[in-house]
Parts: C-alpha cells; structure tokens; sequence
C-alpha cells in the first residue's frame, strides 16, 4: 500500500456496551482508492464503518482522518473534520418533503454562504454527474430504488469531500441497476479524485471497483489484499466468502442420516 492514508485505524475495537465485536483493527486506506470492507452478517464492518464516520466512538484504539486524531478533537472540530468527508448511508435516507435537487442541495445550504444560484448549479452538476439530468423537481418517492441510491451518492458528494463512504450501496438492487452504481462510484473516484470506503458483500460490486478490500470475522481482520489475492486466500472464511462456499452445518451429517433411515424404514 502507497500513497497517503486518508483513514487510519490503530488498535481499534468497536462494539456496543460491554460487547466487543471487532478488536485489534488496523487498517489504512490510501487517497484515491477504491476499498471495500467485506465480512458475514454482525461481523462488525458497519460498526467499525460507524466509527470512522464520528457516528459511534471506537471502545478502544486511534482513528485517524484526513490525518487528524478524529476523536482527540472537540465536537467543533470534529464536525470541522467530517465535513470533508461524505456519507452515502444503506437507506438512501432522502427527505420525501424535498425535491430530489433540494435534498442534494441541503448541505450547500447549511454550511456555506454561497449564494442560491451558484448552489442550484452545483446540485444540478452532481445530479448530472449521477445520471439525474433533469431530475430537479422530481420527489423522492418518485424514483426507483437505483436512482434514489445515486440521489443520494449526489448529495454526498456535494462539499467536494476528500473521502466518500457507502454503507452497502447496491443491496437491494437488480445486477444491472447495481452495476450503474459501481460505475457511478468509479467515475466520481476518476472524475474528482475522491477516496471511496465500502461496507458491502456483494461479490459482483467488489471485483468490478475494488482496488483493495479488508475482510473481517471471529472479532478481528481476517485478511487484507488485493481482490486477488483475497480470492486465492488458503483462509477457509476467506475463500468460501469469495467462491460462495457455505459451511457445513455441524448437525448436518446426522440430520441426513436420520432422514436416510426415515426413508427406509
């Protein structure tokens, strides 16, 4: 890995409560690339990816972005620090009272004092950049569940953030709506050189963007690599994630077997 590192983490462990899920994370994701943060259901990935985003503080270890110590800051600061990055969350989380220009609009208008035409000018370019030319005064509701996602991927990128995170962007989605998204992801990283961080299990989406992915399970990192090189893994947890190999279940033997003799008898 080169290049400088837009996320850190150091020692981290995240969880809820007295529950540790992940331990002993460390991790960096460098400017410009595309990584994508793999693992079973309740894994930890989408805590972890809490963390990182300031929305739930690690229980232990350093997370450090846009080389800065995120939660060594005060709550000014920390705010300061995130509104270089951006968030596309797993519910596109529009506003239905909103157009979809308004809702892309929306952090124009909250942070900066730009005046209302130079900010209805950039959102009408994001949409554009999207696929959503002409989309301005259509609502929410309106939309298909791919174009909400880009909506939403629109909005992320609106303050021009350094770092862009999805939190599983295609879930949900047809495989030729999904692959309009990962093209949308490869062309803002191509288009305004922006880092993209993916929570997501969606083979298809890892091999197309992916120019790394870090795989977590049983509390820790599991491997970190190239796709690749993830595929070719000797880990079992690895390979069977990447080749779609589902585990035996440790009653399966008997239950066959009683089932054979129920058969027979």
């Amino acid at each position: 890995m080169t290049g400088e590192l837009l996320v850190e983490c150091r020692g981290v462990a995240v969880g809820y409560g007295d529950k540790t899920v992940l331990s002993s994370v460390d991790l960096g994701i460098a400017r410009g690339s595309i990584v994508a943060l793999l693992g079973g259901s309740g894994c930890g990935k989408t805590t972890l990816l809490r963390a990182i985003t300031g929305l739930q503080p690690p229980l232990a270890g350093e997370i450090r972005l846009l080389g800065e110590d995120l939660y060594a800051l005060d709550d000014e600061g920390r705010r300061a620090l995130l509104r270089r990055t951006g968030m596309a969350f797993q519910q596109d989380a529009l506003f239905g009272a909103m157009s979809i220009l308004d809702n892309v609009a929306m952090p124009l208008r909250e942070i900066t004092k730009l005046p209302p035409a130079i900010i209805i000018e950039m959102a009408r370019i994001k949409l554009a950049l999207v696929g959503l030319a002409g989309f301005d005064k259509r609502a929410p509701s309106s939309l298909s569940g791919g174009q909400r996602k880009r909506a939403a991927l629109a909005r992320a990128s609106i303050l021009d953030p350094e770092v862009i995170f999805c939190d599983e962007p295609s879930a949900g989605l047809d495989p030729v709506v999904a692959a309009s998204i990962d093209d949308t992801l490869r062309r803002f990283r191509d288009a305004l050189g922006v880092t993209i961080v993916i929570v997501t299990h969606e083979l298809d989406s890892i091999r197309a963007i992916a120019d790394r992915a870090i795989m977590f399970g049983n509390g820790g990192v599991l491997a970190s690599g190239s796709v690749a090189e993830l595929e070719g893994s000797d880990l079992p947890d690895v390979f069977n994630f990447f080749h779609r190999v589902a585990p035996p279940h440790p009653r399966e033997g008997n239950a066959i077997e009683q089932l054979r003799h129920a058969r027979t008898s």
